[in-house]
């Protein structure tokens, strides 16, 4: 306890007088949008006890009350304060666990993204040659289609072999792994370019002299030296993410109608826009922009507080 306690003590301190924190506290935006994303990620997590209803429970969900407004448009009914959807269950419910949903794909993308990303990003800028020529042509060959078009394609392959039932029943795995592998040249170029700043530096050099293995030197001592950018990356591709997951759904590669999703919300409710149901299409549509627009802010903010030439001292 003696040698932990002011460890902690000088890890806070230094904290506390960082620029980081500096910075935050400066900038109303970042803030606002914090707080907007912790509440729409508590909400979304504890969908279970919050909502009223179970979108998933058959019982629960009354055919004859579908298609109704919400609260503040005439013919509503208090049980349901947002309306319902064309299958009968109560909007704001579907709303909280497909935000749940939504939120899980975005963030095992990109968890799968980063760990494939930076490791190749690591061996490519690190080892150089040949492994560098052939990783880097991968990527290349990856970028130069679309996520979407990516995403399409294997989406509608796993579709086609194992069939509609079985992607439905896996969905979230299929699309945490389809969206990853679409997007992981992103992390390995950024990585990349970083290592080869940091290979050429005396620390390094004083590594190698001391005898440590190439992966203790790239994952101990390198790594840690290229977060910054890849914090940045993160934010921006959890929102690409989440807007990916819901474009597939949408184009009805995604999430199934049984599993609500934001982008599967927002299909479903696409086709009674014009018998006047507009409410299963906009809200979650809304839910879904103040979503992305909050990662986006503060991704945004971290690239601009993490940026060495924007650095006020």
């Amino acid at each position: 306890m003696t040698t932990t306690t002011p460890q902690v003590a000088s890890r806070w301190s230094r904290f506390r007088g960082s620029y980081l924190l500096y910075s935050f506290k400066r900038d109303l935006i970042a803030q606002l949008s914090l707080v907007v994303f912790i509440a729409l990620v508590a909400v979304a997590v504890l969908a279970p006890w919050l909502a009223p209803m179970n979108p998933y429970d058959l019982a629960q969900i009354d055919i004859m009350s579908s298609e109704l407004p919400p609260f503040w448009v005439d013919g509503s009914d208090p049980t349901y304060p947002m309306g319902t959807d064309a299958q009968g269950r109560d909007l704001l419910s579907t709303i909280l666990y497909g935000a749940r949903v939504s939120l899980i794909i975005g963030f095992g993308a990109v968890a799968l993204q980063a760990l494939l990303g930076v490791s190749f990003g690591l061996l490519a800028g690190y080892l150089g040659g040949r492994v560098d020529a052939f990783l880097m042509r991968l990527a290349d060959i990856q970028l130069s289609f679309s996520t979407l078009m990516v995403a399409i394609v294997v989406g509608a392959l796993v579709k086609a072999i194992f069939g509609g039932a079985t992607f439905s029943a896996y969905a979230v795995p299929l699309l945490v792994l389809i969206i990853g592998l679409a997007e992981w040249p992103q992390y390995a170029r950024t990585v990349r370019a970083s290592v080869l700043a940091e290979r050429s530096k005396e620390y390094v050099d004083a590594a190698r002299v001391m005898g440590f293995t190439s992966r203790r030197i790239m994952f101990r001592h390198i790594l840690p030296n290229t977060l910054s950018p890849i914090f940045v990356i993160s934010t921006v591709q959890v929102a690409n993410a989440i807007i990916a997951e819901a474009a597939l759904s949408f184009l009805g590669l995604g999430m199934p109608e049984t599993q609500p999703s934001l982008g599967s919300l927002i299909k479903s409710g696409f086709d009674y826009l014009q018998s006047g149901s507009w409410w299963i299409t906009l809200i979650p549509g809304l839910m879904l922009v103040v979503l992305v627009l909050v990662i986006n802010l503060l991704g945004d903010w971290l690239r601009d507080v993490l940026n060495p030439r924007l650095y006020k001292g």
